[in-house]
């Protein structure tokens, strides 16, 4: 459903672009055709691209307690990194799928963009969890960045304790280990959020 939303959002700017430089001039079917033709094969391998990435990853973390998943134009690797309450201090234990996860990537895809995502649980005020989650995301990205990624394709932005995005609801201290970690998110073509660090 996603590739189908994904297929009419691309037709639909295309088609948008085609008739607004129609505006200035007449626009031969053909080029017209032409045009939506190259921006579906456009789409196509950019999903091949993510598919192909996503199959490597689900193969790579199979030992890790990480969830693969692809949605429009990239894929997440969920809870690859978690934190003790109140640290945004990476865990030893974390760092072999992290280094994995680098390698890779560096290796197999290296025009990727990665985004690292950190979380928190929602234990503090709003403002102290957004700066923690930016501390954890920058964290991991570091880690990344030392392990041979270029630092200009790892980004580190920052959710805090958005509950739309928390593994348990509400959890917290004892209970919110779920909630204080980083994930990561693989954007073939440059789609990621902006740069929070």
């Amino acid at each position: 459903m996603r590739i189908r939303a994904t297929r009419v959002a691309v037709l639909t700017a295309g088609i948008m672009a085609l008739g607004l430089a129609g505006c200035s001039q007449y626009v031969k079917k053909t080029d017209f055709t032409a045009a939506i033709q190259d921006l579906q094969q456009k789409q196509q391998d950019q999903q091949q691209q993510i598919d192909a990435i996503k199959q490597q990853m689900q193969s790579q973390f199979s030992k890790y307690d990480a969830q693969i998943t692809s949605m429009q134009g990239r894929v997440s690797v969920d809870t690859v990194a978690h934190f003790a309450f109140n640290s945004a201090t990476l865990n030893e234990q974390d760092k072999p799928a992290l280094q994995d996860f680098a390698e890779t990537i560096g290796k197999y895809h290296p025009d990727v963009l990665v985004t690292v995502e950190g979380f928190t649980d929602p234990a503090g005020s709003r403002g102290y969890n957004r700066r923690l989650g930016a501390e954890r995301a920058k964290a991991v990205r570091d880690f990344l960045v030392s392990s041979g990624l270029p630092e200009d394709k790892v980004r580190a932005v920052s959710y805090g304790e958005d509950s739309n995005r928390q593994v348990v609801k509400g959890a917290s201290h004892d209970r919110g280990n779920d909630n204080r970690r980083a994930s990561l998110t693989v954007d073939y073509a440059g789609t990621a959020a902006s740069t929070a660090s």
